[in-house]
């Protein structure tokens, strides 16, 4: 499988679980938050990270849309990977079939992906993936959550 296979072999997976794609990202949303998924090219060899990014609506004065400066070019207000058990997926220079690599894949958005991004679309599945350590809240982003969204 090559860069662009990859790329375009994971947006099809990720469209068969409801989400959306524009430029290069796969999204969903809701009322409460923008969740965005991204595959990065490290610079240094065939790896790929999948960049994890979520945006809390009103967060700092924000109302996130689907623009490239946010799915391309922002952090988001959280920021995560996937865990170290699945990067061997994302490494081309892993030797992996195709089919295998397309089957880790779907194992990786069926044990994943898709409870995480389901979490990450409301500020109570946000606070959820805090408190049990799969995700870090820095401190700026936790105090504005308490201020918007008191608990």
């Amino acid at each position: 499988m090559d860069n662009k296979e990859l790329k375009k072999t994971f947006c099809t997976i990720a469209k068969q679980y409801g989400f959306k794609t524009a430029f290069g990202c796969c999204y969903k949303e809701s009322s409460e938050c923008l969740f965005v998924m991204e595959l990065q090219k490290s610079n240094y060899s065939n790896l790929y990270y999948l960049n994890l990014k979520t945006y809390i609506q009103g967060t700092f004065g924000q109302k996130y849309i689907v623009h490239k400066d946010y799915l391309k070019k922002d952090m988001g207000n959280v920021f995560n990977r996937q865990p170290p058990q699945y990067s061997s997926i994302f490494d081309l220079e892993t030797e992996m079939s195709d089919e295998d690599r397309f089957e880790n894949l779907n194992v990786c958005f069926n044990d994943f992906i898709i409870p995480y991004s389901e979490k990450n679309l409301s500020v109570s599945g946000v606070r959820e993936l805090a408190k049990s350590n799969e995700l870090k809240l820095i401190s700026t982003v936790k105090d504005e959550l308490d201020r918007l969204y008191p608990e």
